[in-house]
């Protein structure tokens, strides 16, 4: 174990794109934990397009970043925490945390699940998939499912679950050509187009011609417009986030024909992933079994050195990664 600590702290509001200007490493002693707690050393971190909204007020300037990580217990003053485990907590961009028990989440065993796992498919970017599908939607099989922003960590996810729940035709939007392509042939999606394209509206009705039953949407903006205008009657828009205006604070509002929702009963609803903790365990039961026999795969882009952290978050933003995007420790 090194005997210097370092953590990201945020320095500054960002207006628009964040650069690597609004962050800083800090450096300090190694902490030693006090009685009831463990010292942990972190091995992987998560960087999610939720951080970019906290930097506008949530996180605290000049503080450490929260984050789901997941760390080996290094020295515990707590029997509950035991030295050698590797645990899951939030509290983020640094190398090495002081944990209480409350703050920790001990991973299950799975011989045979990559770690990475646990922050991707397994952690809360497979469960705001999982969710989405089986809680707010509640995909039917042989129902037809349009994804946005689908090359990433959630979209990755939606798709591959979407196959496992019997789905019918998966469309998908992503950002370049070389996503679009991985998503057919390697995510299982039947269509994909480059929003960059035209028109999203346009490019969804060419891929999915007789519409969709499920939205799953990642990125607001034109795309939710675009889709409801596709949705078949009884159809449902499940909103995860607006990736889209995260760094546009100027960005025009959604345009779509209101009187839609009501003539075709659609369902518009977003959800916290925080909310349903409680699935986790059914998550693990559904994705775990296909992850071990190969049916289930990982979508990760995964940057080494948590040095590069800061450039991972900012590669996210601008769409640079590939599924789930982590930090590993070398």
């Amino acid at each position: 174990m090194t005997e210097t600590a370092l953590t990201v702290q945020q320095t500054a509001r960002p207006t628009g794109f964040p650069a690597a200007g609004h962050f800083r490493f800090a450096e300090s002693p190694v902490p030693e934990p006090a009685p009831g707690t463990a010292l942990v050393e972190n091995l992987w971190w998560s960087v999610d397009p939720y951080h970019r909204e906290m930097m506008d007020g949530d996180f605290a300037l000049h503080a450490p970043l929260e984050g789901r990580t997941l760390g080996r217990v290094v020295a515990s003053r707590t029997p509950e925490i035991p030295e050698g485990e590797v645990v899951f907590h939030r509290l983020g961009w640094r190398t090495h945390a002081v944990v209480s028990p409350e703050e920790v989440r001990h991973l299950p065993h799975h011989p045979g699940v990559p770690l990475s796992a646990y922050l991707s498919v397994l952690g809360g970017t497979g469960l705001t998939a999982y969710v989405g599908l089986t809680r707010i939607a509640r995909l039917r099989e042989g129902e037809d499912l349009f994804v946005s922003g689908a090359a990433g960590g959630v979209g990755t996810a939606a798709g591959r679950f979407a196959r496992l729940l019997g789905a019918g035709r998966l469309t998908g939007s992503a950002g370049s050509p070389e996503k679009v392509k991985y998503l057919t042939e390697q995510v299982g999606y039947d269509a994909a187009f480059d929003y960059h394209d035209g028109p999203v509206a346009a490019l969804l009705a060419e891929a999915a011609p007789d519409g969709v039953d499920v939205f799953l949407d990642n990125v607001g903006g034109e795309h939710l417009g675009a889709a409801i205008g596709a949705l078949r009657e009884h159809g449902r828009a499940v909103r995860v986030g607006t990736i889209s205006q995260y760094n546009d604070p100027a960005a025009p509002p959604v345009v779509f024909d209101h009187s839609a929702v009501v003539e075709r009963q659609l369902r518009v609803e977003g959800f916290l992933v925080r909310d349903y903790r409680a699935v986790q365990e059914e998550l693990y039961e559904f994705a775990v079994p296909p992850l071990l026999s190969g049916a289930l795969s990982l979508d990760e882009t995964v940057v080494d050195g948590f040095e590069l952290i800061v450039e991972a978050f900012l590669l996210m933003l601008r769409g640079g990664n590939t599924g789930k995007i982590l930090v590993r420790k070398v």
